[in-house]
């Protein structure tokens, strides 16, 4: 899925309204700030993934699909509140790999190992096998939607994926790295589904949408990169270009970004011609302590209206419509 030579834009076609799907990153609960640890696997807050459907997904007509890790597809009462929601047409299940509580256990757990593209071939294989089995039997259909916890693909990722029947990739971050720490680099990638090959069959990779806004916005990878360099840090560049309206890079998320910001994206990506935008977040957050995004209640209920809002927006100012992963993989591969 990253070399781009087997890649064939995936598009709409003329006239097509605008789409946004919902992905959320369904996980254990852990403290973002200590380092990662195979014991941290409490699913509490799954529980209280229902609330935003009632709030919002049930009254907009959107199907979000929930891509879960081991912890969450191996602990009953999990499965229970989410297999709920699918049996009722309310969402898909698809795979997110965390690799440091998903078996076999044969690796040291560290930041450069939780990504899984990091992992030997074989190593990565069985937990993704493992874990899509798991999903199989606690669901009752097997995942076809896969996403990598972390973002983390790697060299084999795409054939292992491709070899275990997924369809569809959800990890790319465009114009993104996370090699500071031994992760991909998804720098030379757009906000633009495609295609790909992978082990002999076409997979459809649906990037998380990101992108830049402001004048300066055609300039926005090189002058990002650029304001990443330490003398321009010590300046505050990134501040400045963005306080100045002039340029930000922003993530199609609640938490990384404000409703103001993510109707600004939106806006900038659509009159450039992008027909797909993926709103994304993670699941523990539906809960108030989980994560650094919501701590009080009053911290979850904006994010809910931030959500609500930014959905409402999506469908009547932008003229957009809702579907799911697969429904939408089904219009782009017709």
């Amino acid at each position: 899925m990253l070399r781009k030579t087997s890649h064939l834009p995936a598009r709409l076609g003329a006239g097509a309204r605008p789409v946004l799907v919902v992905v959320i990153d369904t996980e254990e609960e852990f403290d973002w700030t200590k380092p990662f640890d195979r014991a941290s696997v409490g699913t509490s807050s799954i529980a209280g993934q229902p609330l935003m459907h009632e709030r919002v997904y049930d009254r907009l007509g959107i199907v979000p699909t929930y891509v879960i890790d081991w912890p969450v597809a191996t602990t009953p009462a999990s499965v229970a509140v989410l297999r709920g929601l699918m049996e009722a047409g309310r969402c898909e299940i698809g795979t997110h790999l965390h690799p440091w509580v998903s078996p076999p256990h044969d690796e040291e757990v560290s930041t450069f190992h939780s990504y899984a593209g990091n992992l030997p071939r074989q190593l990565e294989y069985d937990k993704l096998r493992q874990l899509t089995d798991a999903i199989t039997r606690s669901f009752g259909r097997a995942p076809t939607t896969f996403k990598a916890g972390r973002y983390g693909l790697g060299a084999h990722t795409a054939e292992s994926i491709a070899d275990l029947g997924y369809q569809i990739d959800a990890s790319v971050v465009p114009y993104t790295a996370f090699t500071d720490d031994g992760g991909p680099d998804f720098r030379a990638y757009d906000e633009h589904p495609y295609t790909f090959e992978a082990g002999g069959r076409r997979l459809l990779e649906l990037p998380n949408t990101a992108g830049y806004t402001g004048w300066l916005r055609a300039q926005g990878p090189a002058l990002y990169e650029l304001a990443q360099q330490g003398w321009a840090r010590k300046l505050r560049m990134g501040g400045i270009l963005s306080r100045s309206g002039a340029l930000e890079r922003i993530r199609l998320s609640p938490e990384a970004a404000n409703g103001a910001e993510l109707r600004r994206l939106s806006s900038a990506l659509h009159g450039a011609g992008c027909e797909v935008f993926s709103l994304t977040y993670h699941s523990p957050s539906m809960v108030p302590g989980h994560t650094p995004y919501v701590r009080t209640d009053a911290d979850l209920q904006r994010f809910i209206a931030t959500v609500h809002d930014y959905c409402t927006w999506f469908r009547d100012e932008l003229g957009g419509e809702f579907m799911s992963v697969t429904g939408l993989a089904a219009r782009l591969q017709s």
